[in-house]
């Protein structure tokens, strides 16, 4: 029986080192299985429900293709159709719910989630809140491990560009503080005035690996360059001139990437992301595209999205066997 058999998986700070490395080293017998198409289905008549109080394309996929592979029932549940927190109490529906499924993955608010987890008598999976989302970290540390063998997770120098208070930033931190890696932090100067941003500097107080900068020079020699939406979830879209003004300077593109004096550098997003002109231009006033230029991406620029450099969409099919990783050790036994 493994440690995590049973435990909730909210925070990547709810897992030590060890349990992180062992959710990786599984995730990667479960790739491989899959790929020689013998994969041993671990989760037979286990039933599986997914909350979803935000929308998802690749959580979503992931965990029911993750259900689909391993013999499990999946059961999809979003705001339209569950009575969650209007008509009846989310302790009612953890409590309810729990005895009826296996696991719970939810994905929305973090107070929701840990309500949930308080009442539930089930394992509960983090698919995404505002501060934290450990699933997708954990896919991209293992998609870390793949693209950069010669290394280990501890040496690497991983920066993440942009907004940096949000969930993947946030998650990031906690990855570094357990594992070690050297994790450089890089936004405007104009959002480290702000508030909010003090309380990641209090995060980061004592962990000498970790950098808050508005400095872009802190690219060079980085093994890792990730990034994501400059707007983050929740925040008003009216916020967008006031992100983009501040942030454009902070785009990946090739003029940013030749910084960091890495041919190998590797760029991570976490998605979905705007690479293409068509599909931000009718939801940020063109006044300011025009005037920034910004016709190849806001966050990053098309041209890098799709260079060899990018591991994006390796990034995102990780999650499929991290998925399956995690709800075998919370939920079976037998891990064999």
């Amino acid at each position: 029986m493994h440690i995590l058999y049973q435990k909730n998986i909210l925070h990547i700070s709810n897992l030590t080192k060890k349990t992180i490395f062992n959710i990786i080293e599984l995730a990667t017998k479960m790739k491989i299985e899959k790929k020689l198409y013998k994969e041993k289905k671990r989760l037979c008549n286990k039933n599986i429900l997914l909350i979803f109080e935000q929308n998802s394309t690749r959580t979503r996929c992931s965990f029911e293709i993750a259900c689909f592979d391993q013999g499990a029932n999946v059961t999809f549940l979003n705001v339209q159709n569950t009575h969650m927190g209007y008509k009846e109490t989310i302790q009612d529906t953890a409590v309810i719910l729990s005895h009826m499924y296996d696991g719970i993955q939810y994905r929305g608010t973090q107070k929701n989630i840990e309500i949930l987890s308080q009442y539930s008598i089930v394992p509960i999976w983090n698919g995404l809140t505002e501060i934290s989302h450990p699933t997708q970290i954990l896919a991209d540390l293992l998609t870390i491990r793949e693209c950069l063998p010669n290394k280990n997770l501890e040496d690497i120098v991983l920066t993440y560009i942009g907004d940096i208070y949000n969930n993947i930033s946030m998650s990031l931190i906690e990855a570094a503080q357990i594992i070690g890696f050297k994790l450089n932090l890089i936004t405007s100067q104009f959002f480290l005035k702000q508030q909010k941003y003090f309380f990641l500097k209090k995060k980061i107080n004592f962990y000498s690996n970790i950098i808050i900068t508005y400095d872009i020079n802190h690219i060079k020699n980085t093994d890792i360059i990730y990034t994501d939406v400059w707007l983050s979830m929740g925040e008003s879209t009216e916020l967008w001139e006031q992100k983009i003004t501040n942030l454009y300077k902070y785009q990946i593109n090739k003029k940013l990437l030749l910084k960091s004096e890495n041919d190998n550098i590797k760029i991570m997003h976490c998605l979905p992301a705007y690479h293409v002109y068509d599909h931000y231009k009718n939801i940020i006033d063109n006044k300011i595209i025009s005037r920034l230029k910004l016709f190849d991406g806001l966050e990053i620029t098309d041209e890098i999205f799709t260079s060899y450099n990018s591991i994006i969409l390796q990034q995102a099919i990780n999650k499929i066997h991290i998925v399956k990783a995690i709800m075998i050790l919370t939920l079976n036994k037998n891990n064999n």
